[in-house]
């Protein structure tokens, strides 16, 4: 007899095959609508070029003619796509001039020696310019340097720096050979976040793990304790650094210098001694004893940023940095880079304009307010209405709306949304409210929720007046009231997460659909490689939690409210082909447009097939009986597998189909056995499949729906199996 197979919206990988009878457990590029499961849309890349380094940030936003921006973010360049080009407005850093070029027969190194101690690191980015004298029979000549990028091979010592060419010298070599200009760009940080706790944080002996490194900038002797680094932007205020065999104490951090002092030397047991410039300085602030576990967690952060507009600025905030401005409105913009804004903040975690006062937002700032040395974790500063980088935008004064705020309940903010009729903030444990309220407090703080802060700066969104995010205990939302979200593959996301690169999860909206979705990192991965979605709208369709996961990879997700479709950007780390810099060694970043097609469409109209599949639990089958043990009526496929059944046929029925699919049972008599498929499957079902003959045979059977081929579609109808008891053996 020919029985309907149902199955509720979402997965469940809270239980066993078996304990999902009538559910869905997993899949691949799927999603829900109106309860039947359906293949995710398809996406273009936009533009012809990969991005340098890991693209974290995306905004969206346009100028008063209308046109269109998108700001792109990644830890090595602030990029502008507008009319299907990117544009480089990232900020520079300093320009030295007098740079000169040594280059070695058949190598593709060159070392360019600076004038000045230049605070560069490995994987900083340089651009030259104003490039004059590289003559004579060298391979390379002015126009193999001018106006062009390079990534920083390394950088040996404080006055030099190695680069990586396109070609080999083939000529005669290079020898401290032409000058040229430097453009340094700002720093923004590493593609990975790593750390680790406990045993092994730090080596035996004493020894300790540097997070943090850079050079001496000149020579010092064995009595001074004002230590000149070559960029110490990346140590902290205060703590211990180590100089060869010497650990030396710091209690200030002038950021602006280099400079690190108020110390003293020869500690932790080790000896003093003189130190020449260019040496290696390494941050031991954790400093790890013999036999000693980590005193804390030990995590270099990801080069991050924040991005917002003010009207047609963009602002964008160096995570952990200072603060840039750049105008769309301006003449000529994409030839404008960013600058910092001076009078702001000198260091924030987080930055938002407020949607109501326009006020700029900075939160896990500085107590003074250009004083980078002094960021507090927990502090937030706003600008007074309507102006933001004047030398008295911060500057609380009875005549004005600037203010100040320190949150009491965690140790650091993680991150901020802009909500219907309030901010929301988050520390590492609790959840505050921001409202603006006027003179003479401007804005109020309440908090609203303890154990439930921010996983990562990213992993919250808000829609429609209600915030969803993702923290170290579970999925939650608030709207008036603070709600954990029932979640059917929380164990599954949460056993599966790599919770060290907790500020690389993204979450990001796809409105059209009413997804909310958090881009991961798996265990033994600093690469987002996974996704968990919560679609809030089939949730309430279905009066139960409807949640997905998938293998789709988005480092960055921004909404389709301007664009009209949803973008995001993916990271690759073996590719290293960016269109704009030489010797790149940090991957590269694709900007796609999503819900297009069915395929992934690179530049130049490749086509990749986005392979889509979703299988579910084991269902069984009940034979029902009368009192006096007769068969009554059909068997019960919702059943407590009394019987093995018999599929002999199955009627295909999909609501909308392209291409084909393919259909596989999964046959297995008891739950521990690993699921056989069917002998006779995979069945290819086409848009002219009427039946299938399955003839397979189980005490426990479950249904995969998939399809592999490009220019392949499907949303799944009602199916429908011919059954019937075939024995309890």
């Amino acid at each position: 007899m020919l029985q309907k197979l149902g199955f509720t919206p979402g997965f469940n990988k809270q239980v066993t095959p078996t304990g999902a009878e009538g559910q869905w457990t997993g899949g691949d590029n799927v999603r829900f609508r109106y309860g039947s499961p359906e293949k995710i849309g398809g996406w273009d890349q936009l533009g012809e070029d990969k991005l340098t380094g890991a693209a974290r940030a995306l905004h969206h936003w346009d100028d008063n003619a209308g046109i269109k921006y998108a700001a792109i973010g990644t830890n090595r360049i602030l990029y502008v796509y507008s009319g299907g080009q990117y544009y480089d407005i990232h900020p520079i850093r300093t320009s030295i001039a007098g740079c000169n070029f040594t280059s070695s027969s058949s190598s593709t190194s060159v070392t360019v020696t600076f004038p000045s101690a230049h605070g560069l690191v490995d994987d900083d980015v340089v651009r030259f310019e104003s490039v004059s004298g590289v003559t004579g029979s060298s391979t390379y000549n002015d126009a193999s340097f001018e106006g062009i990028k390079f990534m920083v091979t390394t950088a040996p010592t404080a006055t030099t720096i190695t680069i990586t060419m396109a070609t080999q010298e083939s000529g005669t070599p290079l020898s401290t050979t032409g000058s040229a200009t430097a453009q340094l760009y700002v720093n923004v940080g590493p593609a990975q976040e790593v750390g680790g706790y406990g045993w092994g944080t730090g080596n035996w002996s004493g020894q300790a793990s540097g997070v943090a490194t850079t050079t001496l900038a000149s020579t010092i002797n064995d009595a001074v304790t004002d230590i000149p680094l070559t960029n110490s932007t990346a140590f902290p205020t205060s703590g211990e650094i180590r100089i060869g065999s010497e650990d030396i104490s710091f209690t200030a951090n002038d950021t602006a210098t280099g400079i690190l002092s108020g110390g003293a030397r020869e500690v932790n047991g080790t000896s003093k001694s003189s130190h020449t410039g260019g040496v290696t300085v390494t941050d031991i602030s954790d400093y790890v004893a013999w036999g000693e576990a980590s005193s804390a967690d030990y995590t270099i952060e990801p080069g991050l940023w924040v991005l917002d507009n003010y009207g047609t600025k963009l602002i964008a905030l160096v995570y952990n940095g200072a603060c840039y401005e750049w105008d769309a409105a301006a003449s000529n913009p994409t030839a404008n880079r960013a600058t910092v804004m001076s009078n702001a903040p000198a260091k924030s975690r987080h930055v938002l304009v407020s949607p109501t006062a326009r006020h700029l937002i900075f939160f896990g700032t500085t107590t003074t307010t250009t004083d980078a040395a002094t960021q507090d974790d927990m502090f937030i500063r706003f600008s007074t209405q309507e102006s933001i980088n004047d030398t008295d935008s911060y500057t609380v004064t009875a005549n004005n709306t600037a203010g100040t705020q320190r949150l009491a309940n965690g140790s650091k903010i993680m991150g901020a949304q802009k909500g219907r009729d309030a901010i929301y903030i988050w520390t590492d444990n609790s959840m505050y409210l921001m409202r603006f309220v006027g003179a003479p407090f401007t804005f109020s703080f309440e908090q609203v929720g303890t154990n439930c802060g921010l996983l990562g700066k990213n992993s919250a969104i808000e829609v429609d007046g209600a915030a969803y995010w993702m923290s170290e205990n579970g999925f939650f939302s608030y709207s008036g009231q603070l709600t954990s979200l029932p979640c059917l593959v929380e164990d599954y996301v949460y056993d599966d997460i790599n919770t060290v690169a907790r500020n690389l999860v993204f979450c990001g909206l796809n409105n059209l659909f009413t997804e909310i979705s958090w881009y991961y990192c798996t265990n033994g991965s600093d690469v987002i490689d996974r996704v968990v979605t919560y679609n809030y709208m089939e949730s309430v369709i279905a009066k139960k939690p409807v949640w997905t996961t998938g293998s789709l990879a988005r480092t960055t997700w921004a909404d389709s409210s301007l664009f009209g479709k949803p973008h995001a950007t993916s990271y690759s780390t073996s590719d290293n082909a960016s269109f704009d810099v030489v010797g790149n060694s940090d991957g590269t970043s694709i900007y796609y447009e999503h819900e297009t097609g069915t395929d992934q469409v690179d530049a130049g109209g490749s086509i990749t097939a986005i392979t889509s599949e979703i299988t579910s639990g084991d269902f069984d089958i009940t034979q029902r009986r009368g009192q006096t043990g007769q068969v009554i009526g059909m068997p019960d496929l919702r059943g407590d597998g009394e019987y093995k059944m018999k599929i002999r046929r199955m009627i295909p029925d999909f609501i909308s189909q392209t291409g084909n699919t393919q259909i596989t049972l999964f046959l297995r008599d008891y739950p521990n056995d690993s699921a056989s498929s069917s002998p006779y499957g995979p069945f290819t079902i086409t848009t002219s499949t009427d039946k299938v003959d399955t003839r397979a045979r189980a005490r426990g059977i479950a249904i995969k729906i998939a399809n592999t081929g490009a220019s392949q579609n499907w949303k799944l109808g009602t199916f429908r199996l011919d059954v019937q008891p075939d024995g309890r053996r």
